[in-house]
């Protein structure tokens, strides 16, 4: 009996042993409705469930093959997308055990057959324990909260410092690190030295305040020294994502002597002190607090700065592009472009390497 299967090149019949030996999914098949875009087949085995997505869609409910043990969803997605999703049971949350990327345990990354690759990024299955750096050092500063543990990698032998905001989600979600070796030994960017840093409060921390800019200046440059590890601080590169780009933008304004490479995707700019809690952060004044400091008039001809947003970021959009036009007023030097993605880690992984090494011209 023919299924909606055949469509994707999945042979076999729904539900049996030799189904799910071969099922490999997601598959994509151009929409036919001529508007564009890609509809794609989620697998499933076993019980109800849902397929959420990071930032893009709302969950996706699946349905059951008359039956059997086997749900699917067929998910219209639009041209050029790359996304973050997983199964959400009533209880739990899993990767995609029929997809070979993923992304931490339980997740798996989805892309339609348009969207560019990524050079450099490795393969990773969601049971895959990736690489950490061998030094690791014990920050316990006076001017944030806790103790923390930064992880340091010298790509290449080491060199400029690299300050990775959300450094957990770096190490043990996307591995950067494989990434980072592996464009330092393709002569796509220069020996660098990676800091992951990680952050426990990230609407404390990374909200335009100085407390993180001030003990990232007055302490960690030290405590690095300590470990022996190269590291170049006058050629610093800040990247950050989301609110971490946020911050990294800030520091770039507020501390001019310690920061003037940023690497930025997705940046909050939204934020103001009032938006975070408001019933719609994203509504407020275009450029948030950082577009309206870009308007008093500060000289940035000393920072070069690269921006990325997911172009499926609607509401993102006008935010960062309104940000982007000030710094080039202000002097700075730019790079602007779009990802094809929405507000999504999957999606920032090559922006990240590209405008680092833009960044250290």
């Amino acid at each position: 009996m023919e299924s909606v299967f055949d469509t994707y090149g999945l042979p076999g019949t729904p539900g049996t042993d030799e189904f799910w030996e071969t099922a490999r999914t997601p598959v994509s098949v151009p929409a036919d409705d001529g508007g564009g875009g890609w509809v794609t087949l989620f697998l499933w085995r076993g019980t109800p469930a849902r397929v959420g997505f990071e930032s893009w869609s709302d969950p996706v409910p699946l349905r059951r093959w008359d039956d059997t043990d086997c749900w699917y969803a067929e998910v219209r997605m639009p041209p050029r997308l790359r996304v973050t999703y997983q199964f959400l049971t009533d209880d739990a949350a899993y990767a995609d055990p029929f997809n070979p990327a993923g992304a931490g345990g339980d997740r798996s990354i989805a892309a339609t057959p348009d969207a560019p690759g990524q050079p450099h990024w490795p393969l990773v299955g969601a049971d895959d324990v990736l690489p950490v750096p061998r030094t690791r050092l014990r920050w316990a500063g006076r001017r944030l909260d806790g103790r923390r543990t930064v992880r340091v990698h010298p790509a290449g032998g080491g060199g400029p410092v690299v300050l990775l905001l959300d450094g957990d989600d770096w190490l043990y979600l996307h591995p950067a690190m494989t990434a980072f070796d592996a464009a330092v030994a393709g002569g796509a960017m220069p020996p660098v030295t990676l800091v992951f840093l990680p952050t426990r409060d990230r609407e404390t921390e990374f909200a335009c305040r100085p407390a993180l800019w001030e003990a990232v200046r007055e302490e960690l440059p030290p405590l690095l020294a300590e470990s022996g590890v190269p590291a170049d601080w006058d050629r610093l590169v800040v990247a950050g994502q989301s609110l971490g780009g946020l911050s990294a933008v800030y520091a770039a304004l507020e501390f001019p002597d310690l920061v003037s490479r940023v690497a930025c995707q997705s940046g909050a700019f939204w934020w103001t002190p009032d938006a975070v809690h408001g019933p719609d952060p994203l509504g407020g004044p275009v450029g948030g607090a950082v577009a309206a400091r870009l308007r008093e008039g500060p000289d940035l001809s000393g920072l070069r700065v690269a921006f990325d947003v997911g172009e499926h970021e609607t509401r993102m959009l006008p935010h960062c592009a309104a940000v982007e036009t000030l710094a080039v007023r202000a002097g700075a030097t730019v790079r602007a472009s779009r990802s094809p993605s929405g507000h999504d880690r999957a999606g920032w992984r090559h922006a990240l390497l590209r405008d680092v090494a833009w960044a250290l011209g």
